[in-house]
């Protein structure tokens, strides 16, 4: 189970966009990556195809997981850990002790 997953609301801890809030649009465990909307926004030149024109794009680019933590409900940043709530694993804000997802 991931710690941050996509949907999550997550604030950048490090970086050109250090305290910005964004959603997780998508997650790469594999590189330990993720895209968050919003954030680490790069130019892009893209060459002209049939269905796209030329010109440079705006772009969310990947940024590493240990940059970014999940929004607490007070709008801090909080840590993730896992508990076992009626013999099923859930995701639990450090800071709260809430549950994040039932």
């Amino acid at each position: 189970m991931q710690k941050i997953r996509k949907g999550d609301k997550v604030v950048m801890l490090a970086g050109k966009d250090k305290g910005r809030t964004g959603e997780v649009v998508q997650v790469m465990p594999k590189e330990d990556r993720a895209v968050v909307r919003g954030v680490n926004v790069v130019k892009r030149h893209q060459r002209q195809t049939q269905t796209q024109e030329a010109g440079i794009i705006n772009k969310e680019a990947p940024v590493h997981l240990s940059n970014i933590a999940i929004v607490d409900k007070d709008g801090k940043p909080t840590r993730v850990g896992f508990k076992v709530v009626d013999g099923k694993k859930v995701r639990v804000a450090k800071r709260s002790g809430e549950v994040i997802d039932g």
